[in-house]
């Protein structure tokens, strides 16, 4: 890594999806170090234990690389792909692999995106496609790697390093996205909302009149 930089000094790519769900979320991971598992992450590790391999292979002209190491220096980002196949000109065309039916999600296509970046520093060349594999339903679902795709990932990679800057923990969201989240007890939303809202009504009960 270039200009005297550290490892440390990198954010890992499933960060960006990470905050893009759930500041929160992202702040226990990429900060605290928390992890615990569900369901989800269990259908996850299934979804990706044949990339995880590694490896390279040919096929019909292009080449298959899994688990490939990536890095971005300019948005400071670093992580691995889960497959990338080079088209017979070299194009890098990312995969991610998700588990799950085929839908779109606005925090994975970051993730693809922030990829997309990556090889395009790497490689010197445009990437301008490429897709979500969705395990459950076997279907990939192709994404456009857009300007504002871009500027989404520029930008939410900024508000991760001022998050992890600042040393403080976002708020919980205590909403629909709470059920599927496997630190829902590290991160206790419920309880957290509730002492918000005695809070409220104390500051109400006892505000002070002018």
């Amino acid at each position: 890594m270039g200009d005297g930089m550290e490892q440390d000094d990198f954010i890992m790519l499933s960060a960006l999806q990470h905050y893009s769900y759930c500041p929160r979320q992202c702040a226990l991971i990429h900060e605290e170090q928390s992890f615990a598992a569900n369901v989800h992450t269990a259908r996850g590790d299934a979804a990706h234990a044949l990339v995880d391999l590694g490896g390279d292979e040919l096929r019909a002209g292009v080449r298959i690389e899994r688990s490939l190491p990536l890095v971005c220096e300019a948005l400071r980002l670093i992580g691995k792909a889960d497959v990338v196949e080079f088209l017979a000109d070299g194009t890098p065309y990312p995969i991610e692999y998700k588990h799950g039916p085929r839908r779109q999600r606005t925090h994975d296509d970051i993730q693809l995106a922030a990829q997309a970046l990556c090889l395009e520093e790497m490689t010197g060349r445009a990437v301008s496609l490429g897709a979500i594999y969705h395990a459950s339903s076997h279907r990939r679902r192709e994404v456009v790697i857009t300007p504002q795709l871009r500027q989404l990932v520029a930008s939410t990679s900024a508000a991760i390093c001022a998050m992890l800057q600042s040393g403080r923990m976002p708020p919980a969201v205590n909403d629909a996205r709470c059920r599927e989240c496997s630190l829902i007890d590290v991160c206790q939303p419920q309880m957290l909302a509730e002492e918000a809202r005695r809070r409220s009504i104390r500051q109400c009960l006892f505000r002070v009149e002018d």
